[in-house]
């Protein structure tokens, strides 16, 4: 079962413009699904990149590779992250005039070494694990009740967006394409792109973060926890997030003296695969649970949140910028109460907007000073965003 992606809007306005496009995110999101899809009318090459033989090809002489593999003005390049000097061959593909469209499950093939070469040449598209909207696609749910909708957020949740594990209707075999996704990303996608040798200390260090989603961390504080040196933190660290496992959330701030200008905060890409990596599916969300969700709600929509703390403690979970304004989101269970560091925002930065997302669904509005505050659901709160 195919299920339409929403970058394929991004796409089809791209896909003439650029010779080279490139289709990036975590390892069984959809991205060879999708450019599949692109094909099916036309006639293209498709070309796996964990083939050695290709593989080495491509690296050793590209004429030739060209001669014996591409066929067609439209190829598929999958999983071309691991070929050494892909830029400059890249570059002679484009300007021959072939179309090439290209997966990563890695953003080294979006290092300089690589962009350098392939300037005004490519456009990247980031694929991201189905969102609630694509979940819903998947599940052919459309008209639903306040209750069915919070039980399909709690195994969107609970479970992740990966197709796979959504598209399986068994509980056990979810858990299972979880688990053995987990054990590939990290032994593939991280330690070997990343030629990581103690995958031991790797697995105690995403363990650590999976217990601590959502919480500020510094290396140090990290090295000192985990037992591993500074460098090896900042390695891992950048691996995992180059790898589509985290995403850091850096802070917003305006005054250096008053608010945190440097931590930044880890959330994990997919809800699912957090709860594989500390093994708790649980019936009940809690409250950091479903910070993460909303977090990973916001960037598959295509913002890039940021978090607001001042040295005094008072917070706001999420700030979206959007043109000329900045949108404070705080995140909630049921509550519709507004936290005394939300309204601390309010008063330092007068938003015209601001958000309150609860698991609940409670629909509510709220004026304070200027603001005009909606409480809301996670789907009407990304619905609301997209428009502004």
């Amino acid at each position: 079962m195919y299920v339409k992606r929403e970058i394929k809007r991004k796409f089809e306005k791209i896909k003439d413009s650029y010779n080279i496009i490139a289709v990036v995110g975590a390892r069984q999101s959809g991205k060879t699904t999708f450019l599949k899809e692109q094909i099916k009318s036309i006639n293209a090459d498709y070309l796996l990149f964990d083939d050695p033989d290709i593989r080495e090809l491509f690296e050793s002489d590209i004429k030739k590779f060209e001669k014996q593999y591409l066929n067609q003005k439209i190829s598929i390049f999958d999983e071309i992250q691991n070929c050494k000097d892909a830029g400059p061959k890249l570059k002679y593909l484009a300007d021959s005039g072939y179309k090439i469209w290209i997966t990563s499950s890695s953003e080294i093939i979006l290092g300089k070494e690589i962009l350098s070469y392939l300037v005004g040449r490519v456009s990247v598209l980031k694929l991201y694990p189905f969102s609630f909207k694509e979940f819903l696609s998947a599940k052919k749910q459309k008209a639903m009740t306040t209750k069915i909708e919070k039980r399909l957020i709690w195994e969107h949740l609970t479970y992740g967006g990966y197709p796979k594990a959504v598209l399986s209707e068994d509980i056990e075999l979810k858990k299972i394409i979880l688990s053995d996704l987990q054990e590939t990303m990290l032994l593939k996608d991280v330690a070997q792109t990343f030629s990581i040798d103690d995958v031991k200390s790797l697995e105690k260090m995403i363990i650590y973060l999976a217990n601590n989603a959502g919480i500020m961390i510094t290396y140090n504080s990290a090295a000192n926890i985990v037992g591993l040196s500074f460098p090896t933190i900042k390695k891992y660290l950048e691996a995992l997030e180059k790898s589509y496992l985290i995403k850091f959330v850096s802070p917003y701030f305006k005054n250096k003296n008053k608010e945190i200008s440097k931590q930044p905060k880890i959330y994990f890409i997919d809800t699912g695969l957090r709860n594989s990596i500390t093994k708790t599916f649980k019936p009940k969300i809690n409250g950091r649970m479903f910070e993460n969700y909303v977090f990973t709600e916001l960037i598959k929509a295509g913002f890039t949140p940021k978090y607001w703390r001042t040295k005094a403690g008072a917070e706001a979970d999420f700030i979206i910028e959007s043109k000329n304004s900045i949108i404070p989101i705080e995140c909630k269970l049921k509550s519709d109460s507004v936290k005394r560091s939300f309204r601390s925002f309010i008063d330092t930065y007068n938003p015209s907007n601001g958000y309150i997302v609860n698991y609940e669904g409670i629909t509510k509005k709220l004026k304070i000073n200027n603001c005009e505050v909606l409480i809301c659901g996670i789907r009407e709160l990304i619905e609301k965003l997209k428009k502004t």
